[in-house]
């Protein structure tokens, strides 16, 4: 895959956490978030969850002048924030690849792969055995 050097005027990339899936658009404008049709703040009313979606932005000071539109798929709430922050950043560094450093040292381009673990046969849960008798 071979990345443009220069800025383009619309990006778009995928981003996961868990079995959320967010497709992401960039494109040049005003600041404006859209989450499946709603506001970012609508979609998610919380502080903490907001943050996140903002974070490769704040950290590249480009909130004001990108407009984003993100589709989500799948997840909860938080694995959807996350998913959203991780295809947010792919997109920033398609749009401008000087942008990867750092993002990449804030770790927003890692995908965390870490998920649910699936329940074995013989146990209550993925590790959790039944308790043992000795007599």
């Amino acid at each position: 895959m071979k990345l443009n050097a220069t800025k383009k005027e619309e990006c778009r990339a995928v981003g996961r956490r868990k079995c959320a899936s967010a497709r992401v658009r960039i494109e040049k404008g005003t600041g404006k978030i859209v989450i499946n049709g709603k506001p970012y703040d609508e979609y998610f009313p919380t502080f903490e969850l907001k943050e996140i979606i903002l974070a490769p932005l704040k950290s590249m000071a480009k909130e004001k002048d990108l407009d984003i539109s993100v589709k989500i798929v799948g997840g909860g709430k938080n694995g959807q924030a996350i998913a959203v922050q991780h295809g947010i950043a792919r997109a920033l560094v398609r749009w401008n690849v000087d942008f990867k450093k750092s993002l990449k040292t804030l770790g927003m381009l890692t995908r965390d792969a870490r998920v649910k673990e699936r329940k074995k046969f013989g146990l209550k849960r993925a590790r959790r055995a039944p308790q043992w008798s000795k007599r």
